[in-house]
């Protein structure tokens, strides 16, 4: 097995969203390398799940959209 990872996962640019499932307190985080993208990715899951979104990153770090 090993050990768990302790340093932090640099993140892509792009733009990120977190899709959780209806009352779950944790989710997955999905990047999208538009805002267009994203913005459709958003009404594809908003359907059955929901979704915060996160921002756009640039060099490891996230802004508001």
């Amino acid at each position: 097995m090993g050990r768990p990872a302790t340093k932090p996962t640099k993140l892509k640019d792009g733009y990120y969203i977190e899709v959780r499932n209806k009352g779950s307190k944790t989710g997955i985080k999905i990047r999208r390398d538009s805002r267009e993208a994203m913005l459709s990715a958003i009404k594809e899951y908003e359907r059955v799940k929901d979704v915060v979104v996160l921002g756009k990153s640039k060099n490891g770090k996230l802004s508001e959209v």
